[in-house]
C-alpha cells in the first residue's frame, strides 16, 4: 500500500465526523487537559493579531480560570481579561470605569485605564487622585451605564454622545469605540471600553458577541470581590456595633466619655487614618458652635487629642465642612480633597510626620429627638481609596447608634435628678435675692399710706405712692450720655431704674403690676454681689445706657415698646451674679459654669439668672403679655445679654459698618426706618452693638467719672490677677498685674483705641445723637493718653539718671583694669603678647 498524505488524512477525518471525534476523545482529550492545566500560561502568541481557533481559546480560557483561582485581586484578575481581550477585539486600548455614587449623585470613575497587550498593571491602575470621573449624562460610558446596554460606535464625531475631553487630556485620538455595561442583577457594577480597531475601520458584530462572551468573566470575578468586600464590611459592622454597645452601657451619665471610649474601642474596625468628633453647644439653636473636638490619629504611633472650645481655624474645623454637615444634617463624601473646591482643606501636612488629607467622609450624629448633638468625620481610607457607600452606611451606623444612645432611660433619670436638686438651689438662691415684704416698703410704703399690704391695694393706689416716690427724669438726668451714679445711693438707683420703665410708657401698655416691677428691680440690685465692679452699679448704668440710646440716640424708631421693654431689662440683668473674674478664669479654674456653658459662660450664666427671677411668679413683668408677646421679648434678652461678650462683638463689627453704610444711601429717615424694621436680623445686628456700646459706657463718661470708674475696673481685674497667682499658680496678664499698675493710663489707651472707639465712631456716623459719646471717649483718651506719655518721660528720666551714675563707676572699672593688667603679681609670659 502507498504511503498516506496528511491532506489524505484531513479529508477523511472531514468525512467521517464521527469517527473523529471517537478517536480524540479516546487517545487525546485527556493528555490536552492534563497539560492546559499544567501550564504556567497560554501557548497562544499574543505577539501578533490573527484569528483564534478553538483550542487556543481553550487555552486563554484555562488561562483566565486558573488566574482566577491564584489571584485575590479583582483589579488584577481584570485586568488580565482586558489584556486578552485587547488580543481578540483587536482593540488598541481598553478601559475599566467603576460605577459609583457620592453624596446621593452616580457617577463613574476610572480604575483601569489605557490597557493594551504589553500593558503592566502598575501603569493601568488609576490611584484616587488622578482618577478621570464621568457623571452619568456624559459621554459614551455615561450613556451606557444610564442606558444598561451596549454600544458600538463605527464614528465618534458622528456620535452626540461622545465627549472629547480626555482625549484633548491624553493627547489621544479615539476614532470609534465599542463599550458595554458589567451588570450585577438589574445594577450597573462598571463599564467596560474598548477604542480603536486595530485590523479594521470599526468593532463588528462579531467583536460585541466575544466581548460580551468575555464579559462573563469580569461579572464572575467582581461578583466574587464584591461578596468578599460585603462580608468585610458587615462582620467590621457588627464588631463596631458590638464594643461600642458594650461601652455605651459602661457610661450613661456623660455624653463626652460615652462617645469617647465607644469610638476608641471600635477604632481598628474603622478602616481609617484619622478620624475627629465635634460636639455641638446644644444651647445655641441658630449657631453652630462646637465646644470640643476629639482628634483620633491612628496612622503612626497612635493619639487622641482633645481640644475644648477649639477656635474656627483648628485644621479640623477650618474647611467648612463640619459647619455644613452640622447646619444640614448631610452625609458628605469627599473623594479628592485636595481638588474639592466648596471646602477648603488644609493642603500642607498637619503634623510631623508629613500626613495630609486626601479623602475625607463626614456625617452628622442624631440624637432620637432628631437634633443633632455633633459631627463624626473620617479622613484617608487605608487602602488609599475613596470612602464608598459601604464605609458611609458602616460609619452611619456607628453615628446614629452613638445618637440614639444619648436619650437612654438611665441617662434621663439621672438628668431628672440633677434638675430637682437645680430647682431646689433655685429656690434658695430666690428667697435671699427677691424683695422681702419688708424692702418694698422702701420704695412702696403702703403701710404708712393705707395702712396695708402692697397686695392688698388697687394699681391706682400704687401710682399715686410711686409717683410721689420716684424721681424726676429731668432732674436726675437719666436720660443724658453724661449720667453719673457717683452721687446716688443704690436705693436711689433701683428708683430710678423703675422710672424709667414709665418713661418708656411700656407699664400701662403692657399691664405691667407694678408691685412686680418694683419688686424686680429690687430684686435686681440684690442679685449683683457686692464686688469691686461688676455690681448693681454697673448693671443700672448699662440699663442707663440703653435708655438713653433709645430716647436721646433715637434709636426706639426701629424698634417696637415691647422690644424696648426687652432690651431695658436685659441691659439691667447683663451681669447679675457676675464673680468679679471673666470667662477665662471659669475655665482655667474648672468652674461649674464652664462645664454648664461650652461658650459666653458668664453672660450664659446672667441670661439664665435673670430668667429665672423672671419666671417668679412675684417678680415676673411679663406675665401680662401673650404666648407670641412673651417669647419674643425673652428672645430678644437672649440675644441682647449673650451680646456682651466682646469675643462677638469683634464678629459682628463688619455687619454692622454695612448696616450704618446703607443708612447714608437713603435720604428720607422714614423710607429707611421703614426699611430697617422689616429685617428682624438687622435689628437684631444693631441691638448685639447697642449692649456692646451700653456695657463700655463708662469709657465715655466725663473724665472726673471716668477716671474714678477705671480705678475700680483696673482693681477687680488685679484681684483676678491675685487669684491666678495663689490658686492656678499662674502669671496673670499685664492688664491683671497689679505689679504693673502704672501701666494702667498705657493699656487705657490701648483698650479705647482697639475695642471701644469703632462702636462709638460708628453709631455717632449712624446718628448724629450719640456724638456726645464719641466726644466723651475722645476727650478720655487724650488725657490717659498724657498720663501715659507723662509716666514715659519720668521712666525714660529715671533710665537716664541711672545711666550718668553708672557711667562714672564704669570709667573707674575700666582704668582699673587697664592700668594693671595682671594685679596677681604673677609673671607675664615671653612669648604671648596678648594681655
Amino acid at each position: 500500500m502507498g504511503e498516506v498524505t496528511a491532506e489524505e488524512v484531513e479529508q477523511f477525518l472531514d468525512s467521517n465526523i464521527g469517527f473523529a471525534k471517537q478517536y480524540y476523545n479516546y487517545h487525546y482529550r485527556g493528555k490536552v487537559i492534563s497539560d492546559l492545566l499544567g501550564a504556567k500560561e497560554a501557548a497562544v502568541d499574543f505577539s501578533n493579531y490573527h484569528t483564534v481557533n478553538s483550542l487556543e481559546e481553550s487555552e486563554i480560557i484555562f488561562d483566565l480560570l486558573r488566574d482566577f483561582q491564584e489571584n485575590l485581586q479583582a483589579e488584577k484578575s481584570t485586568f488580565n481579561v482586558m489584556k486578552k481581550l485587547c488580543f481578540l477585539l483587536q482593540a488598541d486600548r481598553m478601559s475599566l470605569f467603576m460605577y459609583r455614587t457620592r453624596n446621593g449623585i452616580a457617577e463613574l470613575a476610572t480604575r483601569l485605564f489605557n490597557v493594551h497587550k504589553d500593558a503592566f498593571l502598575e501603569d493601568c491602575l488609576v490611584m484616587p487622585d488622578s482618577e478621570i470621573v464621568f457623571p452619568l449624562d456624559m459621554g459614551v460610558v455615561g450613556h451606557v451605564a444610564h442606558s444598561k446596554k451596549i454600544a458600538n460606535v463605527p464614528k465618534t464625531e458622528e456620535d452626540e454622545h461622545f465627549c472629547n475631553f480626555v482625549d484633548e487630556l491624553t493627547e489621544y485620538q479615539t476614532k470609534n469605540i465599542l463599550a458595554s455595561p458589567i451588570m450585577n442583577g438589574k445594577d450597573v457594577v462598571a463599564v467596560i471600553m474598548a477604542v480603536n480597531k486595530i485590523d479594521g475601520p470599526h468593532f463588528t458584530k462579531r467583536d460585541e458577541e466575544i466581548l460580551l462572551k468575555y464579559l462573563n468573566f469580569v461579572n464572575l470575578i467582581m461578583k466574587v470581590y464584591h461578596l468578599s468586600y460585603l462580608h468585610s464590611c458587615e462582620t467590621r459592622r457588627g464588631q463596631i456595633l458590638l464594643w461600642s454597645g458594650s461601652k455605651v452601657f459602661e457610661e450613661l451619665t456623660d455624653i463626652e466619655r460615652q462617645f469617647h471610649k465607644a469610638l476608641y474601642t471600635v477604632r481598628a474596625f474603622l478602616n481609617c487614618d484619622r478620624y475627629s468628633i465635634g460636639l455641638l453647644d446644644m444651647t445655641k439653636q441658630k449657631e453652630i458652635n462646637f465646644y470640643k473636638v476629639i482628634d483620633y490619629i491612628l496612622h503612626g504611633k497612635e493619639d487622641i487629642k482633645v481640644i475644648p472650645n477649639p477656635p474656627a481655624d483648628h485644621w479640623a474645623l477650618v474647611s467648612g465642612l463640619p459647619t455644613y454637615v452640622a447646619q444640614n444634617g448631610l452625609i458628605c463624601n469627599i473623594m479628592n480633597a485636595p481638588a474639592e473646591d466648596f471646602f477648603a482643606f488644609q493642603k500642607e501636612p498637619l503634623d510631623e510626620s508629613g500626613w495630609m488629607i486626601k479623602n475625607v467622609l463626614s456625617m452628622p450624629i442624631v440624637n432620637k429627638k432628631e437634633e443633632i448633638v455633633g459631627v463624626a468625620t473620617f479622613y484617608n481610607r487605608k487602602d488609599g481609596k475613596p470612602f464608598d457607600d459601604m464605609d458611609e452606611t458602616l460609619m452611619e451606623s456607628l453615628t446614629q447608634f452613638l445618637g440614639w444612645s444619648v436619650l437612654n432611660p438611665d441617662t434621663y433619670e439621672s438628668m431628672n435628678r440633677l434638675e430637682n436638686r437645680k430647682d431646689i438651689f433655685q429656690d434658695i438662691v430666690k428667697y435671699h435675692v427677691k424683695c422681702d415684704n419688708e424692702e418694698i416698703q422702701k420704695i412702696l410704703k403702703t403701710r404708712e399710706v393705707y395702712g396695708k399690704e402692697p397686695w392688698e391695694c388697687e394699681e391706682e393706689e400704687l401710682a399715686e405712692i410711686l409717683q410721689g416716690e420716684l424721681p424726676d427724669a429731668e432732674k436726675y438726668e437719666i436720660n443724658k450720655f453724661h449720667f453719673s451714679d457717683l452721687p446716688l445711693t443704690e436705693l436711689e438707683l433701683v428708683k430710678c431704674g423703675i422710672q424709667m420703665y414709665y418713661e418708656l410708657r411700656v407699664v400701662e401698655k403692657f399691664h405691667i403690676p407694678q408691685e412686680a416691677l418694683v419688686r424686680f428691680m429690687y430684686s435686681l440690685s440684690k442679685g449683683y454681689r457686692r464686688i469691686t465692679y461688676h455690681n448693681w452699679r454697673h448693671g443700672f448704668n448699662v440699663g442707663q445706657t440703653m435708655f438713653s440710646l433709645l430716647v436721646t440716640g433715637k434709636l426706639k424708631r426701629y424698634f417696637t415698646d415691647l422690644e424696648a421693654l426687652a432690651m431695658v431689662t436685659a441691659a439691667f440683668c447683663h451681669d447679675i451674679d457676675h464673680r468679679g473674674t471673666n470667662n477665662l478664669y471659669q475655665m482655667k479654674s474648672q468652674n461649674p459654669l464652664a462645664k454648664l456653658h461650652g461658650s459666653s459662660i458668664l453672660e450664659r450664666h446672667h441670661l439664665e439668672f435673670g430668667k429665672t427671677l423672671l419666671r417668679d411668679e412675684s417678680l415676673n413683668i411679663f406675665q401680662n403679655l401673650n404666648r407670641r408677646q412673651h417669647e419674643h421679648a425673652i428672645h430678644m434678652m437672649d440675644i441682647a445679654i449673650i451680646a456682651t461678650d466682646l469675643a462677638l462683638y469683634f464678629k459682628k463689627r463688619t455687619m454692622f459698618q454695612k448696616i450704618v453704610d446703607q443708612s447714608k444711601t437713603y435720604e428720607s429717615p422714614q423710607e429707611w426706618t421703614q426699611y430697617m424694621m422689616l429685617e428682624q436680623t438687622r435689628k437684631e445686628i444693631v441691638m448685639a452693638m447697642m449692649m456692646t456700646a451700653c456695657d463700655l459706657s463708662a469709657i465715655t463718661k466725663p473724665w472726673e467719672v471716668q477716671s474714678k470708674v477705671a480705678l475700680l475696673v483696673a482693681a477687680e481685674f488685679w484681684e483676678q490677677g491675685d487669684l491666678e497667682r495663689t490658686v492656678l499658680q499662674q502669671n496673670p496678664i499685664p492688664m491683671m498685674d497689679r505689679n504693673k499698675a502704672d501701666e494702667l493710663p498705657k493699656l487705657q489707651v490701648g483698650f479705647i483705641d482697639f475695642v471701644c472707639t469703632f462702636v462709638y465712631k460708628e453709631f455717632s456716623r449712624f446718628h448724629e445723637e450719640i456724638t456726645p459719646m464719641l466726644d466723651g471717649i475722645t476727650n478720655n483718651r487724650k488725657e490717659w493718653k498724657a498720663l501715659a506719655d507723662e509716666y514715659e518721660a519720668k521712666m525714660k528720666a529715671l533710665e537716664e539718671e541711672k545711666q550718668k551714675q553708672e557711667a562714672p563707676k564704669q570709667a573707674a572699672s575700666g582704668n582699673q583694669a587697664g592700668g594693671n593688667p595682671n594685679p596677681g603679681g604673677a609673671p607675664t609670659s615671653k612669648s604671648c603678647c596678648i594681655q
